[in-house]
């Protein structure tokens, strides 16, 4: 039965993810918003939220040793998803939909939001793997509240850019066939909060029925939390931006990434500093470690390159495997 509940849930996350893009998109061209404010704070956030409440639950309410050890790993694991596997599956759908003429290879974001999200990932998440090493409570709780402060500045200054939304999108599916057009805040409004309620639920059932099996094969918590819960609580971003990649919406769809990649590595990450020791082990560290060398890359390309390209997405895909094989191989 755990096999069909995790196609079930798998299934509740698609269409949750489709209804959600195409509210967001509206949500957008109705108060004039940014692909950038689009992409990389409105969907990133909203989609954001399952992988967010997972440290918390596990921080704050389940606590002792297995509490803190599923907490930290949730909280280090989705950054790295994002940064890897999230960007190879990004990478996949353009070759896939360029080859059955959907659209062509060449990925064509706005340089400015891709390098604006980037650098801020950058600069925040080597904080939080420097402060791993610095065993200073005050220093700690000081940081989370300069993490929380950046994210807020991030927000206002991508909330408060310049641009607008580009090309058409598909009718609001709680408008069609009816007038005016655009459609009323109230539908777009009403089909957004029950696509992330969607989300949310498929996503923890989800977590739930593989954290089910896992425990069933006597894996770690920590295992667990850096490995399997965030490929399912990242599946609402993977699935958003296949959708706008085969939508030709390049900047939507890794802004949805890089985006949440800013908001996971301040908001969830300062309350893994206020909530634990923040001492990581190496199995962690590593993962830290490997999401920002993938940042690095992403950013380099940008500036190289003035764009990514579907191999640099592509090319992130090797940490992910760097990492499966060093936890499967050689942490035990």
């Amino acid at each position: 039965m755990t096999v069909v509940y995790l196609i079930l849930s798998l299934l509740v996350i698609l269409a949750s993810a489709e209804l959600f893009t195409n509210a967001v998109e509206w949500f957008g061209r109705r108060y004039d918003m940014s692909e950038g404010a689009v992409g990389s704070v409105l969907a990133a956030v909203g989609t954001a939220l399952p992988e967010t409440l997972l440290p918390i639950i596990a921080l704050v309410f389940l606590g002792g040793d297995a509490g803190r050890k599923i907490g930290k790993g949730a909280i280090l694991g989705a950054p790295f998803m994002l940064s890897s596997l999230a960007m190879f599956v990004t990478a996949a759908a353009v070759v896939i939909f360029s080859l059955t003429g959907r659209r062509s290879l060449k990925v064509t974001v706005n340089e400015k939001v891709m390098s604006h999200d980037l650098s801020h990932f950058l600069g925040s998440y080597a904080l939080v793997m420097a402060a791993s090493f610095v065993h200073i409570r005050a220093l700690h709780y000081a940081l989370a509240g300069v993490l929380i402060a950046v994210y807020g500045h991030y927000v206002y200054e991508t909330l408060t850019g310049e641009g607008e939304m580009e090309g058409d999108s598909k009718p609001l599916y709680f408008h069609r066939g009816h007038t005016p057009h655009p459609p009323h805040a109230w539908r777009i409004v009403l089909q957004l909060l029950l696509a992330l309620a969607g989300i949310v639920v498929g996503a923890q059932f989800f977590v739930d029925q593989l954290h089910t099996a896992a425990t069933a094969l006597g894996a770690s918590p920590l295992i667990v939390a850096l490995l399997i819960a965030p490929v399912a609580t990242e599946l609402p971003e993977k699935f958003n931006s296949v959708i706008w990649i085969r939508a030709r919406k390049d900047t939507l769809a890794l802004g949805n990434i890089t985006g949440a990649m800013v908001f996971q590595s301040t908001f969830p990450v300062s309350i893994g500093l206020i909530f634990t020791d923040w001492r990581l082990p190496f199995v962690a560290l590593l993962s830290g470690l490997l999401a920002l060398a993938s940042g690095l890359v992403f950013y380099a390309t940008l500036r190289v390159r003035h764009t990514l390209t579907w191999w640099s997405l592509a090319g992130a895909g090797s940490t992910y495997v760097v990492y499966l094989v060093y936890v499967l191989g050689f942490s035990h």
